[in-house]
């Protein structure tokens, strides 16, 4: 049986169309190892694959990662994929955090209003969207084992010595954008730091064989 391929916006195809994998250092790719090896090993045994994204706020860049690697698990037509994010405590998602996702093509509608908003991003005319909102890694909403747990900022993985249900867990960080909000180069460092993540969630899943 063939699998039907997800037809992804045509605005975000058009930026994985920019992704070059060659820009990816060797070192990084190292780092990047025990995410595909996690990936591929449950591809093989045709078993569910969870990821939980965890930084601290789930904020910024846990929900750039989740939705970046949700997106590439589509494209590349790897079945049984669920991505999920959260942080070490709850706060909100940043707005421009959405707003850089929908420059990329993404459609996000706000479906609940508040101190922490829930958003649905969609990726795909066809696919469940994406739900962001803030939640702490445990939060119910969220895997409570055969999952792996990516820590996507240092602070995150120093504080999380011990991530109860993961069954692995795996440093990817990365340099938080907020530190160029309210300054005049914030828009572009929120896309530099979205395209990374897409890039490298890309390069991710182009290595794994079904």
């Amino acid at each position: 049986m063939t699998l039907t391929k997800t037809i992804l916006f045509p605005e975000i195809e058009k930026v994985i169309r920019a992704f070059d994998f060659e820009n990816i250092t060797a070192e990084r790719k190292i780092i990047l190892q025990p995410l595909i090896d996690f990936i591929q090993n449950k591809a093989t045994n045709q078993q569910e694959i969870r990821l939980n994204l965890i930084c601290t706020h789930n904020s910024r860049r846990s929900h750039l990662s989740q939705v970046w690697a949700q997106t590439a698990a589509a494209h590349f037509n790897i079945k049984n994929v669920f991505c999920y994010s959260g942080g070490t405590e709850a706060t909100a998602l940043f707005p421009m955090a959405a707003k850089t996702l929908e420059q990329s093509g993404f459609k996000i509608k706000t479906i609940a209003i508040g101190n922490n908003p829930i958003y649905a991003i969609k990726y795909s005319d066809n696919e469940h969207p994406v739900i962001g909102f803030s939640k702490t890694y445990d939060d119910d909403f969220n895997p409570k084992r055969e999952f792996a747990a990516i820590l996507t900022c240092s602070q995150a993985d120093g504080g999380c010595p011990f991530i109860a249900g993961a069954e692995m867990r795996i440093p990817i960080t990365f340099e938080d954008p907020k530190a160029f909000d309210n300054t005049p180069q914030q828009a572009e460092k929120y896309q530099e730091r979205s395209l990374q993540i897409a890039t490298e969630m890309f390069y991710v899943f182009s290595q794994i064989k079904s």
